[in-house]
């Protein structure tokens, strides 16, 4: 099979006929052998019948409805379990990404050999600065510099195009779907290229996705998946290091205090009991805490070495 295209969605009944419509389009018109593969994330309108409708018609859409809501990384995740495909499309359901871009996006794949291409919506419609502009660049900025992929400028558009062997070699979990990029670049798969793409204005209803909150939870994803990267399979290398760090300055300073106290006895010179000394409740604090730390290192290593499979759904139905 030439192509899968997989399509996330919540509650997008409006825009599915029309979006299934313009793929087909395309496709045929450039002779691919394809899948579209619509994955419901808990919609609570009419979507997963209009799906049903459509997939009694036309023979390549398959559907994977979630019982409830669970983001959009763990419907790309089970999208990209059953993709069948070389190459893998991604779009969001909104019709404002264009099928148009899909030709291009394949050859860019199988021609020039990039494992991952990211589409750039350079005709972004400017929204609020306060809550889309602003957010939208920081988090790209940041993005670009903790991952190291700097010729990207756009990592949360939903167009993207893969060789089969990334998305069956990576693991989309959490809110992670706006670093595929990256995960792919920790799994080895290092050409990674970008493509303008049109973007369109929204049909039918409003975005899911806006405003400060998405920025800040962006952040904190891309900070644990550095985390994860660097150490992830040795957690001990970072707890292990502060905790004995922090434990052998603690521990100095306990000794210090302590050897102050028996110079100013042996001198005859009155001093406060150690006790007194507020150095010394810092001394404790920190021994207390580096044992802490090393501890939890010590935990997190046993876990990652014995870790089960995170991404376990319910799928209530699969078409």
């Amino acid at each position: 099979m030439d192509i899968s295209v997989i399509v996330p969605l919540f509650n997008e009944e409006e825009s599915l006929p029309e979006l299934h419509a313009w793929i087909k389009r395309v496709m045929d018109a450039n002779g691919f052998s394809y899948e579209v593969i619509f994955v419901n994330d808990g919609s609570t309108d009419r979507s997963w019948q209009v799906i049903e409708e459509l997939q009694a018609t036309y023979p390549e859409v398959k559907g994977i409805k979630f019982r409830r809501n669970y983001g959009k990384s763990p419907a790309l995740f089970c999208g990209f379990e059953r993709a069948q495909g070389d190459v893998v499309i991604t779009m969001d359901a909104d019709l404002q990404d264009s099928p148009d871009e899909i030709p291009e996006l394949r050859r860019m794949i199988v021609e020039n050999g990039y494992d991952l291409v990211s589409g750039f919506k350079m005709n972004r419609r400017k929204g609020d600065p306060l809550s889309k502009t602003i957010p939208t660049k920081l988090f790209n900025a940041t993005a670009r510099l903790v991952s190291g992929i700097h010729n990207l400028h756009d990592f949360n558009c939903g167009l993207k195009a893969y060789r089969r062997d990334v998305v069956k070699n990576i693991e989309v979990y959490g809110e992670m779907h706006r670093y595929i990029p990256y995960l792919a670049k920790n799994a080895g798969f290092t050409k990674i290229g970008e493509k303008p793409v049109h973007h369109q204005a929204r049909k039918f209803g409003k975005s899911k996705f806006m405003g400060w909150n998405r920025f800040v939870n962006g952040y904190l994803d891309l900070l644990s998946l550095w985390f994860l990267d660097s150490f992830g399979l040795k957690p001990m290398h970072v707890f292990g290091f502060i905790g004995t760090l922090m434990f052998l300055i603690g521990l100095v300073a306990a000794v210090v205090v302590g050897a102050n106290k028996i110079y100013c006895l042996a001198a005859g010179v009155p001093a406060r009991l150690v006790t007194d000394s507020p150095y010394f409740y810092i001394a404790l604090t920190m021994m207390i805490l580096g044992t802490q730390l090393f501890v939890a290192g010590f935990l997190g290593e046993l876990i990652s070495r014995n870790s089960t499979e995170r991404n376990k759904y319910q799928i209530e139905k699969e078409i």
